[in-house]
């Protein structure tokens, strides 16, 4: 990430009204300007995960699991935000392996929950067979 990211984001979304729509639709943006080259690279590979394993060998996180998503994105669960929180957030999970960031936002949380409602050490098993080969879809990440 770039130096003073948060404030380049700021900036970027008042100027282009397309990415301010993407933004709020998916909390992410196709064209991040906070994010350095290197940064795209590591991205694309799902490199930039790699540091979590610490999270997971500290236990604040798993290998499977809903994505972690910061306090203010929430609320945007609705009623499934206290199903998200009983889980401990995952470095891969359904969505992951399910279009990565093809899919909405709604999407996203949709999968998260339903992982949640219907989790089985047998499905976390099924989620980290397909994690690499969806790993592997560079066009699905972002």
């Amino acid at each position: 990430m770039v130096p003073n990211a948060d404030e380049i984001l700021k900036r970027y979304l008042a100027d282009d009204a397309a990415a301010l729509k993407e933004w709020n639709l998916t909390r992410k943006l196709a064209k991040d300007p906070r994010v350095t080259r290197l940064g795209q690279l590591l991205r694309k590979s799902s490199l930039d995960e790699l540091p979590q394993l610490i999270n997971v060998i500290r236990g604040e996180m798993s290998c499977v699991g809903p994505r972690p998503v910061i306090a203010d994105e929430l609320d945007r669960y609705g009623a499934g935000k206290a199903e998200y929180l009983t889980a401990r957030p995952g470095m891969t999970g359904l969505w992951q392996i399910s279009g990565r960031s093809t899919l909405s936002y709604e999407e996203r949380m949709a999968l998260d929950c339903h992982y949640v409602r219907n989790w089985s050490f047998w499905s976390d098993l099924k989620i980290l067979s397909k994690t690499i080969p969806a790993m592997m879809r560079v066009q699905e990440a972002a």
